[in-house]
């Protein structure tokens, strides 16, 4: 935890894969596996495991419904809620024991290069949805009220996902480190404690990340 990444593998010489990269993975494949299941047993009478399911999807539906409406969280429902399971899932992974203890195994998003590709990927959406639902207003948003206004909303555009990105990587990274060093100061009681905490703590930062990205994209495609 809090340490440095050390690089794994590297493929083709041009990229390196860390303990975060190899966690993802594996993460990745564990929802699309999970994915999978769910929709090969579709019931018309859901059992508990689908209802749990079908419940976190409405909470999701309703959660983006409150900040886009009800028409642009439909449109929009699956960037969303997909990137708020890739992070919830992130953080939870650095709960499980043994993880970031070793350099093969570390919490994604406890690391700057993840949550920087999720600022790049974000920035990336929320461009193209704002071309999409009206390209002329878009455009026209950088200019107003005045011309000399448009390096700064551009630069404003940037900031966004990249302020999106260091506060998550902040939070999670900053959440592992007390933790590691409460582990050395008080090794029977506070980790326990400091874990239990992180279980609100990790839902509550991928509900704020996507919440911010949802409050963007209600923005740009005013």
């Amino acid at each position: 935890m809090g340490e440095k990444s050390e690089v794994i593998i590297s493929l083709f010489g041009i990229l390196d894969v860390t303990g975060e990269v190899i966690t993802m993975w594996i993460m990745l494949l564990i929802i699309a596996l999970l994915s999978l299941v769910v929709k090969k047993n579709l019931k018309e009478r859901p059992g508990k495991f689908q209802n749990i399911i079908e419940t976190g999807i409405e909470y999701l539906d309703n959660f983006f419904s409150d900040i886009l409406g009800k028409k642009k969280s439909r449109k929009y429902f699956t960037f969303l809620a997909s990137l708020f399971i890739f992070i919830i899932f992130s953080n939870y992974s650095g709960l499980i024991p043994g993880v970031g203890l070793t350099d093969y195994v570390k919490a994604p998003t406890a690391s700057l290069s993840v949550t920087a590709a999720l600022g790049v990927v974000t920035f990336l959406f929320l461009q193209i949805s704002g071309i999409r639902h009206n390209a002329k207003h878009y455009f026209k948003h950088f200019v107003k009220p005045m011309f000399f206004m448009l390096p700064l909303l551009v630069l404003d555009e940037i900031i966004k996902p990249a302020s999106l990105a260091l506060r998550l990587y902040g939070n999670i990274f900053g959440e592992e480190t007390v933790t590691e060093e409460l582990y050395h100061i008080f090794p029977i009681g506070a980790p326990v404690v400091m874990m239990v905490l992180s279980l609100l703590f990790c839902a509550l930062q991928a509900m704020v990340f996507t919440m911010l990205v949802s409050i963007y994209l209600d923005e740009v495609t005013e």
